[in-house]
């Protein structure tokens, strides 16, 4: 039971940083486009000219 004093507030702190790390995500705009890097990914792209 005693390393449950050590596990509870390491438990909240890390929670709390992922909070944290979830809000700056959002306010930097990392979810501002969801389908423009799936559509990204299927686009073709334009075939490489031939050197010589």
């Amino acid at each position: 039971m005693e390393v449950l004093a050590y596990l509870v507030p390491l438990a909240l702190v890390l929670g709390l940083l992922g909070l944290v790390g979830f809000l700056w995500s959002l306010r930097s705009g990392q979810y501002d486009d969801l389908e423009g890097a799936g559509w990204r990914a299927i686009a073709e792209d334009e075939p490489p000219s031939p050197s010589r």
